[in-house]
């Protein structure tokens, strides 16, 4: 696989020596930090687009911003694999995103669950093109995360377990308009395959663990951050939203970490699941 351009800086970075003490935390913090916010870039870039075409584009212009927005995002796409600052393995990863996002947007946006307030050529249904891009943003953020911090996991369930629950979410997104809403049980099955699972990450030069579930969290706690930003900056409303922003209720949460575990199982199959090393 041919590596990225930051390949070089990070390993630069690891196998630098800051000593010991509060020099060595302090160093191992700044580069967790340099490392997420590296992981974060196609998602981050995307949300400084919103904020500032929120604030700054023309309501007159010729080219609608959600249209703006679309390209956009594809520009940034083609530039990160131009300058090889991303993988064409990080790039399928985001085009299978942007495909099972833009189908559920469709059935979603149909249901009423949200809408798009802006008019835009570049759409399908009531679904501009860009909003597959948001997903992607989580499946590129999961993917880079876990070759940047070598992820190894330890009592890693079945994986046929994990396609069979990833599966289950997935058709529970569109059923539960017309069943029985399964996602209190869909969240006793995560429990139950990854309640053992550690993902051991490597920041500096030995592996350090945290409960997966634990991990899974963090991560949907983070889009529902994204998420509040996005709908401030005007790129969808949900029901209530439409006479002015308020804040996603936190139940948004629970959707999130079961489409985030979605993302997961995705990245697994481009990724390998290795275990962890014994000691």
């Amino acid at each position: 696989m041919k590596h990225t351009r930051f390949e070089a800086v990070r390993r630069r970075l690891e196998s630098f020596d800051p000593g010991t003490g509060w020099k060595l935390w302090a160093y191992e913090f700044l580069l967790f930090g340099f490392k997420q916010a590296w992981a974060c870039l196609f998602g981050a870039l995307l949300l400084a687009l919103l904020l500032a075409t929120h604030f700054l584009y023309p309501a007159d212009a010729a080219l609608h911003r959600y249209d703006f927005l679309t390209l956009a995002a594809l520009a940034i796409q083609l530039a990160l694999l131009a300058f090889r600052l991303e993988t064409l393995r990080e790039a399928s990863v985001i085009l299978i995103f942007h495909v099972v996002g833009t189908v559920m947007e469709l059935f979603k946006t149909a249901a009423g669950s949200w809408i798009y307030p802006e008019e835009s050529l570049l759409h399908i249904g009531a679904v501009p093109l860009f909003s597959g891009f948001m997903y992607a943003a989580v499946g590129s953020y999961i993917a880079r995360v876990w070759r940047i911090f070598d992820f190894r996991f330890s009592h890693y369930p079945p994986r046929w377990a994990t396609w069979l629950l990833a599966a289950g979410i997935y058709i529970n997104f569109f059923a539960h308009h017309w069943t029985m809403d399964l996602r209190y049980a869909l969240f006793a099955m995560t429990g139950v395959l990854f309640w053992r699972t550690r993902v051991h990450f490597r920041n500096w030069q030995v592996h350090r663990w945290m409960p997966l579930l634990v991990g899974f969290a963090l991560v949907a706690l983070f889009i529902w951050f994204a998420e509040n930003i996005a709908t401030f900056a005007n790129a969808w409303h949900y029901p209530g939203q439409e006479d002015g922003w308020e804040m996603v209720g936190l139940a948004k949460l629970g959707s999130w970490y079961l489409l985030m575990l979605i993302s997961f199982v995705l990245v697994s199959l481009v990724q390998p699941v290795r275990p962890a090393d014994p000691r």
